[in-house]
């Protein structure tokens, strides 16, 4: 399946952050910069029907031990937007230890931390906020993992605990960098 590019209605902030240097800090994630867009994601949960999604993420450099980063992505037939994500990838300096602070357009945000380790980010909720009129069933748990397959290919994978399920598998993703 082939995925069009289809934006937020907002204008993007991170093109004006295009060009900053590159914190020296940032070292260790230096792969994951830019922008990737996928072909086919997978989403499933045990109380939803599965589904397909294109998303489209960046990461861009703030000149800062952080990464701006923004996420949309669509439905691959109604080319309608399905969700979107905007927060900062920060690093430590010195460190491997890595903190991913995400406000997502359905009101919620999460604070994730975790490491890097050679081509792979792995993150685990550390504190999650929702607004009162968010809807159930309230999300209790994210962990996720960004990995670098190769040097145009990164993959994503979500799992996500809610009050009525477990901790398990809810999205799966590859990208191709395509700037």
């Amino acid at each position: 399946m082939k995925c069009i590019v289809f934006s937020c209605p907002r204008s993007n902030p991170l093109t004006v952050l295009q060009g900053k240097p590159v914190n020296e800090a940032l070292k260790p994630v230096l792969w994951i910069l830019g922008k990737w867009e996928s072909a086919d994601g997978k989403g499933s949960f045990p109380s939803i029907t599965p589904f397909t999604y294109c998303e489209r993420v960046e990461f861009a450099s703030a000149g800062q031990p952080l990464l701006n980063y923004s996420s949309h992505s669509w439905h691959p037939e109604k080319k309608v937007a399905m969700h979107c994500e905007s927060g900062y990838l920060r690093i430590k300096p010195g460190t491997k230890e890595i903190a991913f602070m995400v406000s997502h357009n359905f009101g919620l945000t999460t604070l994730e931390e975790g490491e890097v380790q050679d081509n792979k980010i792995s993150l685990t909720s550390k504190q999650i906020s929702r607004m009162t009129s968010a809807k159930d069933p309230e999300v209790l748990k994210v962990q996720r993992s960004w990995t670098l397959i190769d040097d145009d290919t990164l993959e994503q994978v979500v799992q996500m605990e809610t009050k009525s399920t477990p901790l398990c598998e809810h999205l799966r993703i590859l990208y191709k960098k395509v700037a």
